[in-house]
């Protein structure tokens, strides 16, 4: 069915996350942290894939427990829809223009979790929200997604369209890589057997 759910509950979050691969880009995120809430709604939107969030942490702390344990969550629903990840793309990238910003992503579904991150941010934070949560987040999701991941910041000014250019660029490169191949007629998407 392409669809997963997973409860994550510690002394620091507890989050529960459903999401449909196959959706129409669906969102219904809560985290109470509301920049991260309008991020997570971007990737849900233009990768069409539907997700529902909600998360309470330690937001008297910060958001960083909450932002990354989002991360590792929405992670590890990906991998398990993906389940052994026959008939997928695999492969998708996307560059992504917003403004003054341009951002590219190129993403692999390996199963070989890699960041590389180049991302730099013009301001420390976007109203309360810290700006090197995003990396964060990215950093969660491709540990637990099972994802080789580049993002690179081709240009910008405004930290906010840094941000969102990044979360878009993902989401359709994401969009990409999850969607069934006509022409693989469910193989696996690699010479090795195993993915």
């Amino acid at each position: 069915m392409r669809q997963a759910e997973i409860t994550r509950k510690t002394n620091e979050t507890a989050i529960q996350v459903a999401i449909h691969l196959d959706g129409t880009g669906k969102s219904a995120c809560q985290t109470g942290v509301g920049f991260f809430d309008h991020m997570l709604d971007q990737l849900a939107r233009h990768s069409l894939i539907d997700i529902t969030l909600s998360a309470q942490g330690d937001l008297h702390i910060d958001d960083h427990h909450t932002v990354e344990d989002c991360g590792i969550a929405l992670g590890q629903a990906l991998a398990r829809a993906l389940g052994d990840k026959r008939g997928i793309r695999r492969y998708g990238h996307f560059r992504l223009a917003m403004d003054d910003t341009q951002v590219a992503c190129a993403l692999d579904l390996s199963g070989r979790p890699f960041l590389v991150w180049h991302l730099p941010f013009t301001a420390p934070k976007i109203g309360t929200f810290d700006t090197e949560l995003v990396r964060e987040f990215f950093q969660a999701l491709a540990t637990h997604g099972g994802i080789t991941l580049h993002v690179d910041l081709i240009h910008g000014i405004n930290s906010h369209h840094i941000a969102e250019a990044a979360f878009k660029a993902v989401a359709r490169a994401l969009r990409e890589a999850v969607e069934p191949d006509p022409r693989m007629a469910g193989a696996l998407p690699s010479t090795k057997g195993a993915l």
